[in-house]
């Protein structure tokens, strides 16, 4: 039988593919498993695999996706580079730790992103620990393989170029974020400034921006205490120039907070 049928109470029945169903129906942690590059949607212009359909086929063929729960780490810090991973679906935080046990995230991952390129390269052990934030999908491809698909497919090549490129752009922003700002407040206006330019506007010039981060986790990404961030979202909160409720920021006084960011 080529589909199956979803009846929905007080609705005209909808056909829907039986592969579709039971592909839903038995994806972990809800996620829809995505085992085609060639026919992904979730791709973007950032992605590594917008890549022409000869490679694509390649990388289907030699990458092996699984499915991580939240909180799972993807590989560690000083450990031997096995290969790279495509994040597919989900999010996920490279983590830096100094001999104190003190974190830094160094960069949030998002959709489309290549993990580990650098030490595959170069054979050095991983700089970063990669911690998923979020149910994600990962697409494994071993150092042999990954390497001799850059070699043998020149927009690869380009595609693993681009995001080594992307990942220094990322770290000179962290260190100007961290080692140019004079306080912990004017480190967290200007990181709540660049999420706010991914955001949306609504009534009143508010910035709306969707952010499952914990305070403990912000504090990591600007190199101080949870302590100090909640106090700081306080003083923002109390002076309506920032706010956030849960998953959601709202920059309610983007000037002010520009202000705040350059002191």
């Amino acid at each position: 039988m080529a589909s199956g049928m979803v009846v929905v109470s007080g609705r005209v029945p909808h056909f829907q593919p039986v592969a579709d169903i039971q592909a839903k129906a038995s994806s972990p942690y809800g996620l829809p498993i995505v085992d085609n590059c060639s026919a992904c949607q979730l791709r973007n212009e950032n992605s590594f695999c917008v890549l022409s359909q000869p490679s694509l086929k390649a990388l289907d063929e030699m990458k092996h996706a699984t499915s991580y729960p939240e909180g799972a780490l993807v590989f560690t810090e000083g450990q031997v580079a096995r290969g790279v991973y495509i994040l597919c679906q989900g999010r996920a935080k490279l983590l830096a730790t100094n001999s104190d046990g003190k974190t830094l995230i160094v960069k949030i991952a998002q959709p489309g992103e290549i993990l580990g390129v650098h030490s595959a390269v170069s054979g050095k052990p991983h700089e970063f620990t990669v911690e998923t934030l979020q149910p994600s999908q990962l697409a494994f491809i071993r150092r042999d393989d990954f390497l001799r698909f850059i070699k043998e497919h020149g927009d690869a090549c380009l595609q693993a170029a681009a995001h080594l490129s992307r990942d220094c752009q990322s770290a000179y922003e962290v260190i100007r974020a961290i080692g140019l700002a004079h306080s912990a407040s004017e480190k967290l206006a200007r990181l709540l400034l660049q999420w706010s330019a991914d955001g949306k506007v609504i009534e009143g010039g508010v910035i709306r921006v969707k952010l499952a981060l914990t305070h403990e986790e912000i504090a990591q990404l600007i190199g101080t205490s949870r302590e100090t961030v909640t106090r700081i979202l306080g003083d923002f909160k109390r002076h309506h120039i920032a706010e956030l409720t849960g998953s959601t920021l709202l920059v309610r006084d983007k000037a002010a907070l520009e202000r705040s960011a350059a002191n």
